[in-house]
């Protein structure tokens, strides 16, 4: 499994909660109408700080994890038409591209606690 790990500040125009609310209305959908996200996208998780008293504020206002199977899926949706022409010009609209940080990785999991969804408690 393959991971594009992104670390985004908000334009300077936005606030945090206007950021947040940018990337969730109106970029996601973007990215989701796409039939590539469809067929290569096998996770996306976006992660948004929170207060946390005692620890230091972020630097970033999010990170995004989105997971393939391979590098040429990987590739084969960032370097689609679908997402050069409908998506990634989207980004200039809340995201300040130069202090966008990435990483493309392999994980190697070392702890995973995560409750199977039968095993949450209501």
């Amino acid at each position: 499994m393959i991971k594009m790990i992104l670390a985004l500040k908000r334009a300077e125009h936005l606030t945090h909660d206007e950021f947040v609310d940018y990337q969730r209305e109106k970029h996601r959908p973007l990215l989701m109408s796409i039939p590539e996200t469809e067929r290569y996208l096998r996770r996306l998780v976006v992660s948004c700080p929170v207060p946390a008293p005692r620890h230091p504020g972020p630097d970033f206002d999010s990170i995004v994890e989105a997971w393939f199977d391979s590098m040429s899926d990987l590739e084969a949706l960032f370097l689609s038409d679908n997402f050069q022409k409908i998506v990634d010009p989207d980004h200039v609209n809340f995201v300040d591209l130069t202090s966008v940080q990435q990483m493309v990785c392999e994980e190697d999991v070392v702890v995973d606690r995560v409750l199977a969804p039968s095993a949450v408690l209501r």
